[in-house]
C-alpha cells in the first residue's frame, strides 16, 4: 500500500484572511494536481509565530473560521487536512492545537500541545510557551484507510518517550505541524526526524512554515519526510512550496523484521509505561 501525503510549507502573512485563501488554495492543489491522500499544514499556520499575536488570533474549535475554511476545503476537494496547529481558545485558556478533517469535512481529531516549548539561548532564542499556553494531557491518533497516524505539535517532536508510545499503541507514521527556529533547526531538525523515524521504525513528518526573514521568530523552513530505515525521502528548501511523498507502507515489516529491536528490549532492565 502506498499513502501520499503533502506538505504545505507555507508562507504566513499577517493577514489570516489572506493566510486562509492561500492555504486552501495550497490544499486544492496538492489533492487535485498532485493527487495527495493527507495534506499538512504548520504550526500556528493561520498567524505569525508570535506571543503578540497570539491571544488575538485565538479561535474557538470547530466554530471558528479556520475550522471552518479546513472543513469545507476537506469536503470541497475530498482529502483528509492535519490542519497543521492554531491557537484554541477554550473555558478561558489557550491551547497551541492541531485538528484533523476528514474528506466529508468533519473533524476527525484533535491534538493539544502536550509539550511546551520554554527555551533560553543567550543571544540566540528566548521562548515562553508555558506563559501564554495550556499543555494538553492526550495521545491522539487516527486512520487513514489502515494506517494509523500519530499526532504531536512542534516540541512534542523532542520527546523519545512520548514517540515510542505511538509506537507502542500501533502507529506507523507520526505527523509533527512545527515552528523550528533556524538556531535549533540547523542544529537538531534533520537529527530529531532520523532519530525519532528509525528508533521507533515508523515514517515521520516534520511540517514547517516557509522562511520570513523579518518575522520576529525566524522559520527553518526544510519540511521533511523520513522513512522507518532513517532515510530523508523528501525534504524542502526554505520557501514556500508543497512537499509530495509517496510512504510505501510494505517497507515498515521489512524494517521491523530485518532489525527486531522493539522485540529486543530488555523488560528485565527498563519498561516504557504508558500512564493515559
Amino acid at each position: 500500500m502506498v499513502l501520499r501525503i503533502a506538505l504545505i510549507q507555507l508562507k504566513i502573512d499577517r493577514s489570516k484572511e489572506k493566510t486562509l485563501k492561500n492555504a486552501v488554495d495550497l490544499i486544492r492543489i496538492a489533492k487535485k494536481e498532485k493527487d495527495a491522500t493527507v495534506v499538512v499544514l504548520p504550526e500556528s499556520f493561520n498567524c505569525p509565530y508570535s506571543e503578540k499575536n497570539f491571544q488575538a488570533a485565538a479561535e474557538e474549535i470547530p466554530l471558528g473560521p479556520t475550522s471552518q475554511a479546513l472543513s469545507k476545503a476537506a469536503r470541497d476537494f475530498g482529502v483528509y487536512i492535519v490542519g497543521g496547529s492554531i491557537i484554541e481558545t477554550c473555558c478561558g485558556k489557550l491551547y497551541n492545537t492541531c485538528t484533523v478533517w476528514k474528506p466529508d469535512g468533519e473533524l476527525l481529531a484533535r491534538h493539544r500541545k502536550v509539550h511546551l516549548r520554554d527555551v533560553n539561548v543567550p543571544g540566540k532564542l528566548v521562548v515562553n510557551e508555558s506563559q501564554v499556553f495550556t499543555q494538553g494531557d492526550c495521545y491522539t491518533t487516527f486512520f487513514v484507510g489502515e494506517t494509523k497516524i500519530g499526532l504531536g505539535v512542534c516540541w512534542d517532536m523532542r520527546f523519545p518517550e512520548f514517540a515510542a508510545v505511538y509506537r507502542q499503541m500501533g502507529c506507523d507514521l507520526l505527523i509533527y505541524p512545527t515552528v523550528s527556529d533556524e538556531f535549533t533547526g540547523e542544529l537538531h531538525w534533520e537529527l530529531l526526524a532520523r532519530a525519532r523515524a528509525v528508533d521507533n521504525q515508523m515514517f515521520v513528518a516534520f511540517c514547517s512554515p516557509a522562511r520570513d526573514s523579518h518575522a520576529e521568530l525566524v522559520c527553518h523552513g526544510h519540511s521533511l519526510v523520513v522513512d522507518p530505515w532513517g532515510r530523508v525521502l523528501q525534504k524542502g528548501t526554505e520557501f514556500q512550496e508543497i512537499i509530495v511523498t509517496d510512504l510505501m507502507l510494505e517497507s515498515l515489516p521489512e524494517a521491523r523484521e530485518q532489525i527486531p529491536v522493539l522485540k529486543q528490549k530488555r523488560d528485565d532492565l527498563y519498561e516504557l509505561v504508558r500512564k493515559k
